[in-house]
């Protein structure tokens, strides 16, 4: 499964919260500090994997151009990428970054979903509204909306996590 978004966007507060262990990604408030390919191993089967966030980081243009070559470099060269988990942050639109992911993950052919992160900060109408633009954004790809912090979105995209390393078992027998 790999971890995929915006800096400051909450993919290591998510990988903490899905995999139950509150200090296995290290988080900061500070955007930009996943400057590396992180690997965490669950449940002997599969990996989570923490990617560095593009956009927004108090780095300098090389530091995150080295970034962005680095992400492209380990989608280029996986063979076995179960599963992307594209996050975006439910509070505000799609940003061009955004949907330029979205469309070189599906040029790419690779099975993705959605989520929007931070969504306890949001009312349930808002909550509608944004699923429905970042749906629209996306390509008509519906999102899961999540929050690290209460839990929501997490059964789901379990869900789609097991589905994707089912098929992917199955593949490879």
């Amino acid at each position: 499964m790999v971890f995929a978004g915006r800096s400051n966007v909450g993919k290591s507060s998510l990988i903490n919260r899905l995999a139950g262990h509150g200090k296995l990604a290290r988080t900061s408030s500070t955007p930009g500090k996943t400057q590396s390919i992180n690997y965490y191993r669950l449940n002997r089967t599969f990996f989570f994997v923490d990617l560095p966030g593009f956009g927004y980081a108090k780095a300098g243009k090389f530091a995150v151009r080295k970034w962005k070559d680095l992400i492209e470099r380990y989608f280029h060269k996986q063979s076995t990428i179960a599963l992307v988990i594209q996050l975006v942050d439910s509070r505000m639109p799609p940003t061009g970054t955004d949907i330029q992911l979205s469309e070189w993950l599906d040029e790419l052919q690779l099975p993705r979903i959605v989520v929007a992160t931070k969504s306890d900060k949001l009312s349930n109408n808002q909550k509608s509204l944004q699923s429905r633009l970042l749906t629209r954004s996306m390509g008509g790809r519906s999102c899961v909306m999540s929050s690290a912090k209460t839990g929501e979105g997490c059964r789901e995209i379990w869900k789609q996590v097991q589905q994707a390393t089912s098929i992917t078992v199955a593949s490879k027998t």
